[in-house]
């Protein structure tokens, strides 16, 4: 089943490689949406797909690349998925 979740990930997130770097992961899972940068240094990701795929993707997202420096993730249950073909970046 298709599920899609907001994630929005605060710390050292943007000028690292984040979005581009979330891209590639979600690519390498299956995982379509998007990530961005917020105004406030933060980066918003929306992401569908498979319930497996994206607690692989969120696991990442704790982490992050190797120049990031995560401080805190927030999740949140949207509608369901089926809007994106495949992962952008904003």
């Amino acid at each position: 089943m298709q599920q899609r979740i907001k994630i929005i990930v605060a710390g050292k997130v943007q000028g690292v490689f984040f979005r581009a770097s979330a891209k590639k992961q979600a690519d390498l899972l299956g995982v379509r949406g998007f990530a961005r940068n917020l105004p406030d240094g933060r980066v918003e990701i929306v992401a569908e797909g498979e319930q497996q795929a994206l607690q692989q993707f969120l696991d990442w997202c704790r982490r992050g690349p190797m120049m990031a420096r995560v401080n805190d993730v927030s999740v949140g249950e949207t509608q369901n998925g089926g809007q994106f073909s495949g992962f952008d970046i904003r």
